[in-house]
């Protein structure tokens, strides 16, 4: 069975073309299930409504899950309610990004 944790670790291969950080890092994916089935729910935000990658990057992020072994199915849910904010980028992405730790919280 396909768990969480693979899936997002199958997402984070999934980059804005304009920022070199992955969209997990960057703190666009807000929740990942995985039922026993092998049906995948992502929800995910973008870094703003008109985006230009709007369509690109959740439809990567859909095509690379359902490519997963055992993955039977796949949701994505773009989302803007909560509104992403740079404060959702992880350590990592704060540091490929040059952003000082503390900026943001």
């Amino acid at each position: 069975m396909t768990t969480r944790d693979e899936v997002i670790d199958e997402i984070r291969k999934v980059f804005d073309p304009e920022i070199p950080v992955n969209v997990v890092d960057l703190g666009l994916i807000y929740d990942c299930a995985v039922d026993p089935m092998g049906k995948v729910d992502v929800r995910m935000t973008l870094t703003t409504p008109g985006c230009p990658s709007a369509r690109a990057i959740p439809d990567e992020v859909r095509a690379r899950v359902a490519a997963m072994e055992g993955v039977k199915g796949v949701n994505v849910a773009v989302v803007f309610d909560p509104p992403w904010h740079p404060r959702l980028i992880t350590a990592e992405g704060r540091r490929i990004l040059g952003i000082p730790e503390g900026e943001f919280t």
